[in-house]
């Protein structure tokens, strides 16, 4: 089956067919070619539970920077045209195009299991990230709050954590992310991928605007919370010439660090970014594809260990390079300070069992 366009206020445009199945689901008749002069229809987001066993992953990439991570959260209500966890809404059954973005599996029981994890003799404590694939700071995270009280669970032993997100819900939580921070337990890693807001509200339809984020950082900083902001994903042709200016804003706020990574299209994300990018720069598309396979060795992705987060090729080594430039300049080629694993303490099993010892 070919993709099936849709009319929306979300990220994805299409609904591309799963790639286990083959289908995909049918659009509501409402989204296909709607009246203009109705106001725009907006798919509703579902939730249901999710009732994993388990809620703590472990990853051996070489390129991630963490072993660990909780995501509280399957599939992301932010939308982004370019979210390179797209595809592992597929293992559900459903598509990575608007299913991403408007059926989100809440892991309910999250805390539980992860104190439960953590009350485990074998567990020696190593940094874990909140979150590895969806943001943990979604906009439902305002009703479900599972993000939380999974930092309440971590502050409580002592587990050191690392947060990556976009929005600045997150600042909610500063009244836990502080103390922690006092006890070398947590880093906040910020992405701003772009600091003009039509931008932004066009590829990230559901995210904090970039002067939220901007403002997200300078709170967390004048709490003593250690911040990195992420330029990610750099987008060759449409945002990395905004390198300079982001990194400016970024240490003016209070960042302490800088990272980057380069735009990646695996597998069904392709179809989903190619189609916002004919929906919303058509003008731009050309040039956009240009670049995009100018630091992908002719493709439009590179899935290899050490090179699919930096690119290759000439044009690749001068956005890393501009980035390098401007980072040192602002003084955010540095690193966070280390974590302290000398707090942790396993919390008490399921039976409110401690330890003697």
């Amino acid at each position: 089956m070919g993709n099936k366009r849709i009319v929306s206020s979300r990220g994805a445009g299409i609904r591309p067919p799963n790639r286990f199945t083959g289908r995909s689901h049918a659009v509501p008749l409402d989204l296909i070619d709607p009246d203009p002069d109705d106001p725009p229809r907006h798919p509703a987001t579902q939730f249901s539970p999710d009732r994993s066993r388990t809620v703590v992953s472990e990853n051996h990439s070489p390129d991630v920077g963490f072993r660990y991570s909780l995501n509280p959260y399957r599939g992301c209500e932010h939308g982004c045209s370019y979210c390179y966890a797209r595809p592992t809404h597929e293992y559900l059954g459903l598509d990575a195009g608007l299913d991403f973005e408007t059926r989100i599996a809440v892991k309910h029981d999250a805390p539980t299991l992860f104190r439960g994890f953590l009350a485990r003799d074998q567990w020696e404590p190593h940094v874990i990230a909140l979150s590895g694939v969806t943001d943990p700071y979604q906009p439902c995270e305002r009703e479900f709050g599972i993000t939380r009280r999974c930092l309440e669970v971590a502050s409580a032993a002592g587990q050191p954590m690392t947060i990556v997100t976009k929005n600045p819900l997150v600042v909610r939580d500063i009244d836990i992310l502080g103390p922690m921070a006092e006890r070398g337990l947590v880093h906040v890693n910020v992405s701003v991928t772009t600091l003009d807001p039509a931008l932004a509200r066009a590829m990230e339809p559901r995210a904090g605007a970039p002067a939220a984020r901007l403002r997200a950082i300078r709170a967390l900083a004048d709490a003593g919370v250690p911040v990195r902001v992420l330029v990610a994903p750099v987008i060759p042709g449409l945002t990395d010439s905004e390198l300079p200016a982001i990194l400016a804003a970024a240490k003016e706020a209070g960042a302490r660090a800088a990272g980057s990574i380069l735009l990646r299209l695996p597998l069904t994300v392709a179809p989903v970014f190619l189609d916002w990018l004919d929906r919303t720069f058509p003008d731009r598309k050309g040039k956009v594809l240009a670049r995009i396979r100018d630091v992908r060795d002719g493709k439009l992705n590179d899935a290899t260990f050490g090179r699919r987060m930096t690119g290759t090729g000439e044009f690749a080594e001068q956005i890393a390079a501009l980035f390098r430039v401007f980072a040192r300049r602002h003084g955010l080629d540095g690193g966070l300070p280390p974590y302290d694993y000398s707090h942790f303490r396993h919390p008490p099993d399921a039976r409110g069992q401690g330890r003697l010892f």
